[in-house]
């Protein structure tokens, strides 16, 4: 009999709101970077293009951290593991809120990515395994719900934050909620997973953090540098060798360092497909929106949070039903209706102009972070219903694993159109050239989401849950 079997409700109850305390933070500190990323450039003296991979950087980090969880979560102590997580995280806040220099809140972005990639995978993890099956779908809503309460209130909080105290302040805050998790965990958590003696694979962690770096960089330098420069093409085709090569070792190996073979069920795969999709629009609209604010309409950092707020709010709300739709009715009604209403929140921001009103943006907003709260824990649990609970570890890393990698590129991708569009255009359009940048980098990832709809509607039967068939 495991560990989860023997839990009482009360314990249950008690895991998961530590772990809501933890993702609050860690998605708080999400979207409040964004808010705060124009006078970061600023006071840090780098570029757009630069300063924006303190969001990318660290997705492309978490990434690269994620495959490596799915070996610690197996190998260590669930209680001990998350505290590491919880600690290494505080670390990199509290250097971040001192650093002094661009080159040293990077490094500090690292340490928080490899922490909050650690609390990110063993959190899903832990739910699906401490609940049954038929409550999966509506523990993961409300998962979800801790993920979107926190946007709800940070892009406004660190509006103001940043207009009257300055960006420092953010990373002190998530400190102290980081410091509250820690202590409550202390007596909280149980080792809830089991633990099995495994050998490191440390090849093959070399190179999937190759081939994660080399594909995410390659992408993200397409329009700063020519497509032959050795930091575009070169890097991209390195990083999909590599790609190849440890997928090639894993599917050879008896003790992969990450089982891919989870790919086999199609709705695991369709899963991680439509999670890389919505992270890819997902990471690079929510750079952009601040940058259209504060940079392109000159408004300050608290009308940029102000902007936000419904949308986050509206994530907040829908997350936690979407749960339960799931439960109830499977998986095609919320996929179809969350990519309708991405495609249309993407094309009304590809023709938006510098005459109409910031709330206009605002309302496509809204529309984009319904469609994400009706997306984004139910492609979870949809994906990990289908595959087995001894691979549930490897499922949960991979999925997260390439959906922050998307993230990240995405985030790359767009602002680099942006900018690129802007600067190459500068001379037709004169003072809308920026305008007409963020247009194309919408339309851009209006394309990404047709992609998600056509799988949608012609790949993703029409069925409930496993438990409900």
């Amino acid at each position: 009999m495991s560990n989860a079997c023997r839990l009482t409700d009360r314990k249950r109850t008690l895991i998961f709101l530590n772990i809501m305390i933890s993702c609050i933070a860690s998605s708080m500190l999400a979207t409040a970077l964004t808010t705060a990323l124009p006078p970061i450039i600023q006071d840090l003296h780098v570029s757009v293009s630069t300063g924006q991979w303190l969001t990318s950087g660290y997705s492309l980090a978490m990434g690269i951290t994620m495959p490596l969880t799915a070996f610690l979560i197996t190998r260590f102590p669930t209680r001990r593991l998350y505290l590491a997580g919880l600690g290494i995280f505080m670390i990199g806040l509290l250097t971040c809120a001192v650093a002094p220099n661009f080159s040293v809140m990077m490094t500090a972005r690292i340490l928080q990515a490899c922490g909050s990639g650690i609390l990110t995978s063993m959190s899903q993890v832990v739910l699906l395994i401490i609940y049954p099956l038929e409550k999966r779908g509506t523990i993961m809503g409300w998962y979800g719900l801790s993920i979107g309460a926190a946007p709800v209130i940070a892009p406004t909080l660190a509006g103001v934050i940043v207009d009257l105290f300055g960006w420092k302040y953010i990373f002190y805050i998530v400190a102290a909620i980081i410091a509250v998790s820690f202590l409550c965990a202390l007596f909280v958590f149980d080792d809830v997973l089991d633990v099995t003696k495994k050998k490191f694979d440390v090849l093959s962690f070399v190179i999937s953090a190759a081939a994660f770096a080399g594909i995410t960089l390659g992408i993200g330098n397409i329009g700063t540098y020519p497509i032959l420069d050795w930091k575009v093409l070169p890097l991209l085709a390195a990083g999909l060798l590599a790609g190849y090569w440890f997928v090639r070792r894993q599917l050879k190996s008896e003790q992969p360092f990450l089982e891919l073979r989870v790919l086999k069920s199609k709705e695991y795969a369709l899963s991680v497909i439509g999670s890389m999709l919505l992270y890819l629009v997902m990471m690079g609209s929510a750079v952009i929106m601040p940058l259209y604010v504060q940079s392109i309409l000159g408004y300050s950092a608290t009308v940029s949070g102000l902007v936000t707020l419904p949308g986050s709010l509206a994530m907040a709300v829908v997350s936690p039903f979407a749960g339960r739709i799931y439960d109830r009715l499977g998986m095609k009604k919320l996929f179809v209706t969350g990519a309708l209403c991405m495609l249309a929140s993407n094309l009304g921001m590809a023709f938006i102009t510098m005459q109409m009103p910031v709330w206009t943006a605002g309302a496509f907003y809204v529309v984009r972070c319904a469609a994400i709260g009706c997306l984004m824990m139910p492609f979870v649990t949809w994906g990990n219903s289908h595959v087995e609970k001894k691979l549930m570890a490897d499922g949960t890393a991979l999925l997260i694993s390439l959906r922050t990698i998307a993230g990240a590129i995405g985030t790359a991708a767009f602002v680099g159109i942006m900018t690129t569009v802007a600067e190459k255009q500068g001379a037709r359009y004169g003072e809308n050239a920026a305008i007409h940048g963020l247009n194309v980098a919408f339309l851009s990832m209006s394309f990404a989401t047709l992609i998600l709809l056509l799988i949608a509607v012609f790949l993703v039967k029409n069925k409930k849950t496993n438990h409900d068939s």
